[in-house]
């Protein structure tokens, strides 16, 4: 009695089994740029030979070569079925097979029918059709085997004529010089031709891929820009070699913070659409500041502005100099966007210097944030500063004392910090 199998091994079988064979007659399948081209080559070469058989069938029909005309007709008719064949179901390799078979055998059977090499005026060398479209059809190296049957071919008629060489001449030496003239300058306009015309269709399949290529190279830079406009440099670089749960630790950054004073208020007394408006006139502003200082946007979060500078690894020695410069700025261009727009918007700027944790939440619309006291003391310096003010931390304040012009210290009581010594920034040195 035969042991049930074991299911593993019976999984294993299974996997190993060929796959069934698609059926000759199942429904067309999608062909590739490639193989289209490779199939119309194919229907062109033989429509040619077609057409080219029906005035070689029209002469050999006057000359009384009956058994010829035959041969023309047949494969007028079986060349017809095959091309019916592949345009319904698209089975390039099958229909290259037969044609090709039938391209390469049909002349020697019409030079055996008439008699031999010379009075059948060379029309053998229409078999050299078989390999030269093998290689525009199936490949070079599948080309191979129809050259070497080609030349087998034609030795074997070469040692037919020799071994028949005693038989009649049944034609005059006229007819036989017409049609070695026909047969050679056919053939060779022919390949000519087919070969034109593959290397027309490459050019047109390489510009194809070209331009895709050039498509996908700018959707590329697109998408980098967008990522870019989210998250700094290096971060991108980590996420786009697949890192996850990126987080990195500075040791000294200065963050800053700009509220809108009074947009809460002021929105109830705007349409959604002017709203909108306003800020991203204000926040593109911001953008194109931040950018030329070298300073990185972190997020807007309703009215507020967030940005850092010092996070990426070759930033400028002088970061603090940057966010000062950009605060100032950011003043200038409020004042006059106010006075150019007729809205009423006033900003205050929050300034802090120290260490922060930076890194990127989420995996679908994710964003760049910081956290840490430098950050929650920068927004409670903006939260508690003057309408139309800079107020900046004592750190702060000892990196840009030097260089820019501070008003006289004093103390504020920041929520969660208790009594902080502060300063107002007023203008560069």
């Amino acid at each position: 009695m035969s042991q049930p199998s074991d299911t593993s091994t019976d999984l294993k079988r299974a996997a190993e089994a060929p796959a069934p064979r698609e059926s000759f007659l199942s429904s067309p399948h999608t062909l590739s740029p490639e193989e289209k081209l490779s199939g119309d080559m194919l229907v062109l070469t033989t429509g040619l030979m077609v057409l080219a058989s029906v005035l070689w069938l029209s002469v050999y029909w006057s000359m009384g070569q009956q058994f010829s005309v035959s041969i023309s007709l047949a494969f007028q008719a079986l060349s017809a079925g095959t091309i019916t064949f592949y345009l319904k179901t698209r089975k390039l390799q099958l229909f290259a097979m037969i044609q090709l078979g039938l391209i390469l055998f049909t002349p020697f059977a019409m030079q055996w029918s008439i008699g031999n090499f010379v009075t059948a005026s060379g029309v053998s060398l229409w078999g050299l059709m078989a390999p030269v479209g093998a290689v525009t059809v199936l490949g070079t190296r599948q080309s191979i085997p129809w050259f070497f049957a080609w030349l087998f071919m034609t030795v074997m008629a070469g040692v037919f004529d020799f071994l028949l060489s005693d038989m009649p001449v049944r034609m005059n030496m006229q007819t036989v010089a017409v049609f070695f003239v026909l047969n050679f300058a056919a053939i060779s306009l022919m390949i000519y031709a087919l070969l034109w015309y593959f290397a027309s269709e490459k050019q047109k399949l390489r510009e194809q891929v070209d331009l895709q290529h050039e498509q996908l190279r700018v959707e590329k830079e697109r998408s980098e820009r967008l990522l870019l406009n989210v998250l700094p440099h290096s971060i991108a670089e980590r996420l786009k070699r697949g890192e996850s749960n990126i987080a990195q630790g500075h040791a000294d950054v200065t963050v800053m913070f700009a509220d809108i004073v009074g947009f809460t208020k002021m929105t109830e007394e705007l349409s959604p659409v002017e709203t909108v408006k306003i800020l991203n006139d204000v926040f593109s502003m911001f953008d194109e500041i931040a950018d030329r200082y070298g300073v990185e946007k972190i997020k807007t979060i309703g009215d507020a502005y967030m940005a850092a500078a010092g996070i990426e690894s070759g930033a400028q020695v002088h970061y603090a100099d940057a966010v000062a410069n950009m605060a100032l700025e950011m003043l200038e261009r409020v004042h006059a966007y106010r006075d150019r727009s007729g809205e009423n918007i006033e900003l205050r700027i929050g300034i802090g210097t120290g260490p922060v944790v930076a890194g990127v939440i989420g995996k679908k619309k994710f964003i760049y944030d910081m956290w840490g006291d430098t950050v929650n003391v920068a927004s409670r310096m903006a939260a508690d500063a003057f309408t139309g003010s800079i107020q900046v931390d004592l750190t702060t304040y000892r990196r840009l004392h030097t260089r820019f012009k501070f008003d006289a210290p004093h103390d504020v009581e920041i929520k969660g910090k208790g009594r902080m010594q502060v300063h107002h920034l007023l203008e560069r040195q």
